[in-house]
């Protein structure tokens, strides 16, 4: 084993934290202690006893024993590989920052235009007009503050981000600044000069989204004959030698056929392949009756995930996210209410998740009136669910709180109307039944006004 860093993995030196990171397809890593060193040594060529003799100029009794359990971690991760990459440090853009909590994603929201009707998209079902979206100078200058609070990723996302013609210049300006790029797509409009251009602007991972395996059946959930230009748009970026994801929002129409996405996203050459339970938010929300799968589906998809990782594990990462409803734990909103992540819409509202808009409170703050220093540390909305102080029983008393952090406030208000109530996810919540539909109702088809 020659380790190296693995595909679509880079390694950073973050100066607001004063810390290095691994840095790769929708995660990151903090390095303490020696790591960074051992990771700095893994240059493809030097075996584990390598490593151990170059550490051993800087760093008295190296444990052999330790350096080959931390190489053995990371290549289990997928971060390190055998005949990897050099680990050759970039250093971001910055200083020493605030204090905790710094975060470290930004999903930046670029445009809700989109040529896709699907009925599960977590888009706002009322939106503003276009003309009202950031322009190009505003996004750079919301990526040169989210840098200096530390976000060290930028999912540019929609909608269909591909749309904004600015795209690569936004691509370029954050790959300077050091921040990891991903691109969240239907791969409709990504032509090959467009990801050519992307490719030149330095983006690191592309996120392709898809509906079925099967073309017709993809076609119908999309709303649009789409599926073949998911499939040309898979071999491009597999040709411009990009990590590819394949993401697929599992729902009563697409769920039983899990094992067949599997198969199809390896047939793609995909690196990792996300299946996600839908989130009920927006057009989501507005066709839970129809989208919701029954609990003989969830299990049969729980059992179809295993033999999927069992299957392709080798080849692929596999990500099967449950969903919290039928499982009475609730999932970690964005890793904690304004704990690791912030969201960016269209027109430059701040949100701590993608649905919190919606909450009853002041008007959510925006770019277009404070900086985002102000806006993560001291605005009414971030402040508002942060931690755990703010939570009533039986939250406050739960052994998992400072785990799911009380779960979805937007779900909660969704449900019951109060936005700091019990996730009803949670098999504790009073209002636990409130999830599932009594009866299945036609889906409404997404659209963009």
């Amino acid at each position: 084993m020659r380790p190296g860093l693995g595909r679509g993995v880079r390694l950073v030196h973050d100066p607001v934290r004063q810390a290095d990171a691994l840095l790769f397809p929708e995660g990151s890593l903090m390095l303490t202690g020696p790591a960074p060193d051992v990771v700095r040594a893994c240059d493809g060529h030097r075996d584990v006893d390598d490593i151990v003799a170059l550490l051993a100029h800087t760093y008295d009794d190296v444990d052999r024993a330790d350096v080959a359990e931390l190489v053995d971690d990371l290549t289990a991760r997928r971060l390190l590989a055998d005949g990897g990459r050099p680990a050759v440090a970039q250093t971001c853009a910055g200083a020493p920052g605030g204090p905790a909590p710094l975060p470290i994603g930004l999903v930046a929201e670029l445009t809700y235009r989109c040529p896709l009707r699907c009925g599960y998209c977590s888009n706002p079902v009322q939106i503003d007009p276009v003309r009202d979206e950031l322009t190009t100078g505003e996004w750079r200058t919301v990526l040169d503050q989210a840098r200096e609070l530390g976000v060290l990723q930028v999912h540019f996302s929609g909608g269909e981000p591909v749309l904004r013609p600015d795209l690569a210049d936004l691509v370029a300006h954050a790959r300077t600044l050091g921040m990891y790029t991903n691109l969240i797509t239907s791969g409709v409009g990504l032509s090959h000069g467009r990801l050519d251009r992307l490719g030149a602007a330095g983006i690191d991972h592309v996120q392709l989204s898809v509906q079925h395996a099967d073309t017709p059946a993809a076609d119908a959930i999309a709303g649009l004959r789409a599926h073949e230009r998911k499939i040309a748009a898979a071999g491009l970026i597999r040709r411009a030698d990009l990590p590819l994801t394949i993401n697929v929002v599992l729902h009563a129409a697409n769920v039983d056929r899990l094992a067949d996405i599997a198969a199809f996203a390896a047939d793609l050459g995909a690196d990792r392949l996300e299946l996600a339970h839908t989130q009920y938010y927006g057009w989501g929300l507005r066709n839970r009756a129809a989208l919701m799968p029954t609990a003989d589906q969830v299990r049969r998809a729980g059992v179809a995930a295993a033999g999927v990782h069992e299957r392709y594990g080798h080849e692929m990462e596999i990500v099967y996210v449950e969903p919290d409803h039928f499982t009475g734990r609730p999932k970690p909103c964005m890793n904690g209410w304004g704990a690791r992540q912030l969201a960016v819409t269209p027109t430059g509202v701040v949100l701590p998740c993608l649905a919190a808009q919606q909450l009853p409170g002041p008007p959510a703050p925006t770019v277009r009136r404070q900086r985002l220093a102000d806006i993560w540390y001291r605005s009414e909305l971030f402040e508002r669910y942060r931690g755990t102080a703010w939570m009533p029983s039986p939250c406050r008393d739960c052994e998992l709180r400072e785990l799911d952090f009380g779960g979805c406030r937007c779900q909660a208000f969704q449900l019951t109307g109060d936005a700091a109530a019990t996730d009803p996810a949670c098999s504790l919540s009073p209002h636990h039944g409130l999830l599932e539909p009594a009866t299945r109702t036609p889906m409404i088809p997404r659209r963009y006004a």
